[in-house]
């Protein structure tokens, strides 16, 4: 059973940039697609990302192309979440969640999440 850690989150300025991170632990992370997904207070739980495990694939959501950039060091087991141009409606909770499978954009598909990380980003 792996285990998801993430950090990088924070406080930002609209149009700035922040780097997410998801650290595994208890397994290799190899074996798993892993998703990025978000939640703002009083909302759903959003898809932002997704990338297979060999990235070969990868899936945004359509407020995240073009800005995120969602890559993957099996060897260092992490994956990562580059954020970039910036807007206060990115303000929330990002997750990382992993699935044994492949990636999809459906929260309920994985099976491993991390605690999450605040990002704030102000106007």
């Amino acid at each position: 059973q792996v285990q998801l850690v993430e950090s990088g989150g924070g406080l930002v300025q609209a149009g700035g940039s922040l780097s997410l991170s998801c650290a595994a632990s208890g397994g290799s992370i190899t074996a798993y697609a892993v998703g990025w997904f978000r939640q703002a207070p009083g909302k759903e739980r959003d898809f932002v990302a997704a990338i297979s495990w060999n990235a070969r694939t990868t899936d945004y959501s359509d407020s995240a192309k073009g800005r995120f950039t969602v890559s993957r060091n099996n060897a260092k087991n992490m994956v990562y979440l580059q954020m970039n141009n910036l807007k206060p409606e990115d303000t929330a909770v990002y997750y990382c969640a992993a699935v044994s499978g492949v990636p999809k954009s459906t929260p309920a598909w994985y099976d491993y999440w991390g605690q999450g990380t605040q990002v704030t980003v102000s106007s």
